[in-house]
């Protein structure tokens, strides 16, 4: 049984429909990932879902529970990430944890949590003090102190050094190896890529595809691009795309000077042909690769949008 379903969702400011008819069901235990592009929606319908906006029109249930009539009840059962600016800095990290857990009937130990967020040694520092990816550790630990069966967590690691980003990517799996469902929102196509069970696309107000990340990659395309760049030159290069067009794998080819580009249903199979070939002829291959395809591919392919952090 899922423990989010979203039915129909919308939302309008003025004449802008901001989230339009949205629909969709999160299993327990799931990493959940909303993207999109600005002004999609995803961050519009994590408020609805939260309660912190009323919808215009759907329906949101949490198991058995919904907002109009067991508001209070979901509040102690889901955890929402608050910003950065909603941290009390004249407060340690451990008197935040405290803080925040004295609002709920259940709790987490504030020792427990640090010790997942791994900021223990932090203890005793005031929040003003902390670094950035401290702070969005905190944040986090702030969702995780009522030990909420549902996370919230709203770009948790937008303007951090890869290394903090790392951090947090380890304490959301960390959630999931708990039992934890995690819904997530991001602007960041790796992170998508590796931490989401299911990602759902949004562009202007509506689901676009929704899939686990490898089910959408290869509905994309099953082809894989090839690079090939050679020692002996633009000769070398342009024979060996003449024969590369007589491999029925091969769909399409591309050549500039001694570089040469092919996209092939089989790829292995292709260099395997190109190989007995370039060895029959002697020439030098400098440089091979085999680029797969991405989450970022998919995300232009179904929105039409170049992704920007």
């Amino acid at each position: 049984m899922p423990v989010l379903e979203v039915n129909q969702l919308r939302k309008s400011f003025g004449d802008v429909h901001a989230v339009n008819g949205i629909s969709f069901a999160v299993e327990p235990g799931e990493i959940f990932t909303i993207i999109g592009p600005n002004g999609a929606g995803k961050t519009t319908t994590l408020e609805m879902i939260e309660g912190l906006l009323p919808p215009d029109a759907g329906d949101i249930r949490f198991g058995s529970l919904n907002w109009a009539k067991n508001g209070e009840q979901i509040k102690q059962d889901i955890g929402v990430q608050p910003q950065s600016s909603a941290l009390f800095d004249l407060l340690t990290v451990e008197e935040n944890l405290k803080l925040f857990a004295t609002f709920y009937s259940h709790s987490r130990s504030a020792e427990e949590v640090m010790d997942m967020i791994n900021l223990t040694d932090q203890r005793s520092r005031h929040v003003k003090k902390l670094s950035g990816g401290q702070k969005q550790r905190l944040a986090i630990g702030l969702a995780m102190i009522n030990d909420p069966k549902i996370i919230f967590l709203d770009e948790p690691t937008t303007g951090l050094d890869p290394q903090a980003r790392r951090n947090i990517w380890d304490i959301i799996l960390k959630l999931k190896e708990l039992g934890k469902t995690t819904i997530l929102t991001t602007h960041y196509m790796e992170e998508a890529e590796k931490l989401s069970d299911r990602v759902c696309i949004v562009d202007q107000g509506q689901i676009v595809t929704l899939d686990t990340p490898a089910a959408l990659i290869e509905r994309l395309t099953m082809e894989r691009e090839v690079r090939l760049s050679f020692l002996d030159g633009e000769a070398a290069a342009a024979e060996t795309e003449q024969a590369a067009r007589q491999i029925s794998s091969v769909v399409r080819t591309e050549r500039e000077d001694a570089s040469l580009k092919l996209w092939s249903t089989k790829p292995e199979e292709t260099l395997y042909e190109l190989f007995g070939y370039t060895k029959d002829r002697g020439f030098r291959v400098e440089q091979i690769s085999i680029r797969e395809m991405s989450l970022e591919d998919v995300f232009i392919a179904f929105t039409g949008k170049e992704w920007r952090d």
